[in-house]
């Protein structure tokens, strides 16, 4: 099961272990939020394409866990991974532990917020790794870009949402 950071991290800057990502939606924060807390959302946007969310387990309130994994394009699911949401308010935050389900996985803590202003949202995703080699490895498998990627997908499925 995952650990906290490991020692060595306390001494490392935060600033250095930590990746933002901005998007600007022209969305409600309302319809962003649910497409963040409902699995029947989460699992049509959440990861690049070609790795569907197989498993998505939530138990979407602060104390709550939640499990997701992907399954790749070879059809074999990778490691799931998973963690506690540790703060949720309503169309403007949601924070939560993240860590690989193997032995000796650190984890990071991932807060993202909804900012709206004139029917339009910034959402941001803050990524405080548990060290700056986890840092460095995820950004070397292309952390960003999937992230990316699956905001292209959410926008979808929040702006269908919004017509709901």
């Amino acid at each position: 099961m995952a650990q906290h950071a490991p020692a060595g991290a306390a001494n490392e800057p935060e600033a250095e272990r930590t990746v933002v990502i901005e998007r600007t939606f022209d969305l409600p924060a309302r319809a962003l939020f649910l497409a963040y807390s409902k699995p029947d959302h989460v699992r049509k946007w959440f990861g690049p394409p070609g790795y569907p969310l197989t498993l998505c387990e939530m138990d979407f309130r602060i104390g709550g866990r939640y499990r997701f994994a992907m399954t790749g394009p070879d059809g074999k699911q990778m490691t799931p991974f998973g963690g506690e949401y540790l703060d949720i308010v309503e169309n403007r935050l949601i924070s939560y532990s993240n860590a690989f389900e193997k032995e000796g996985s650190e984890t990071m803590i991932v807060i993202v917020t909804f900012t709206e202003q004139d029917s339009r949202t910034l959402l941001g995703i803050r990524t405080v790794f548990g060290s700056v080699a986890m840092k460095q490895q995820h950004m070397s498998m292309g952390y960003e870009q999937g992230v990316g990627a699956g905001l292209e997908q959410l926008a979808a499925v929040a702006g269908g949402l919004v017509q709901a």
